[in-house]
């Protein structure tokens, strides 16, 4: 999720435990001619353990060359973009776009699968419109290419997020390919994760949106699922330390000026979980002061425990 899954998010989400996080997609024609903020983009945290860094493009040459660079920098996985909607993202044929042309889609995944010898993953969709459902094939192409996983959102590219995720459709994917297929799409909770893997009959789940506001969610479904290690949900004095440090992590790595602007839709989402007043959840959003920021947001989230209890 460009502009979300970021390092300190991916950092906070890998602490409360996951299995694996991936960065926000990396243009590859951009990251390989060094346009500002890209490369540094594909660079965060690509060498540590379980961190998957997602490429996009519509050329072989900047796909494969891009592959190369972040792999060279420690990667190690690279997951290709099939299935990001957005229409900056269409319009250049990318994403999504290329279930339009698989063929030519595959002439990515071969040349990325070819530069590196790390493992490619493939993330997309069930297609492109409800006439164009070709997951099953393009899944089924992509394994032969080289592909090692593929993940399926259960929507098609022109239902954008609007409705449910199809988790049933997502079976014709799973029967077409002996990899592993992964289940995205409205995987909310851990019973939403229980229903998705049992309609889909994937082998495991991947959490987007869902997180957002709570980081520890995918250690509760692993947790809630598959037996692992409970995370330590933070609540009180402990929740509001950990936003106060996503906070300044924020703030940290992107300076203050962008930090302030990147922090507001965490600070938002945090504070959408804990029921923060309207009047508090203002003052946090407009405020320019860090230091008044981080006092708000113990009065924001005191409050909101108040009212609760």
């Amino acid at each position: 999720m460009a502009g979300i899954t970021d390092r300190p998010f991916r950092d906070l989400v890998m602490r409360f435990g996951a299995g694996m996080v991936v960065s926000e997609m990396v243009a590859s024609q951009e990251m390989v001619q060094a346009k500002p903020g890209v490369r540094e983009r594909a660079e965060l945290s690509a060498d540590v353990e379980n961190t998957a860094v997602q490429l996009a493009g519509r050329e072989a040459h900047w796909m494969a060359e891009a592959a190369r660079q972040v792999v060279d920098r420690g990667a190690r996985v690279i997951d290709i973009n099939m299935g990001c909607p957005a229409k900056k993202v269409t319009n250049g044929y990318s994403g999504s776009a290329l279930l339009k042309t698989p063929d030519h889609a595959l002439t990515l995944i071969e040349a990325v699968v070819d530069a590196v010898d790390v493992p490619v993953t493939l993330k997309t969709r069930l297609g492109w419109d409800d006439k164009l459902l070709n997951a099953p094939d393009v899944a089924r192409r992509a394994q032969d290419a080289g592909i090692r996983m593929v993940t399926i959102h259960g929507r098609t590219r022109c239902q954008f997020y609007k409705g449910r995720a199809d988790w049933q459709a997502i079976r014709a994917v799973k029967e077409a390919v002996s990899i592993p297929v992964v289940a995205n799409g409205d995987i909310i909770d851990s019973e939403a994760a229980r229903t998705a893997l049992v309609q889909s009959g994937a082998d495991g789940v991947m959490v987007g949106r869902g997180a957002q506001g709570k980081p520890w969610l995918l250690a509760q479904i692993c947790h809630d699922l598959y037996g692992a290690a409970a995370p330590d949900i933070p609540v009180g004095a402990d929740l509001i330390e950990m936003v106060r440090a996503h906070y300044q992590a924020m703030l940290s790595f992107y300076g203050t000026e962008l930090g302030l602007r990147v922090a507001r839709k965490h600070l938002g989402w945090y504070m959408d979980e804990a029921g923060t007043s309207a009047t508090l959840r203002r003052a946090v959003l407009t405020s320019r002061d860090t230091n008044e920021v981080l006092q708000l947001l113990g009065d924001a989230f005191n409050s909101s425990a108040e009212v609760a209890a």
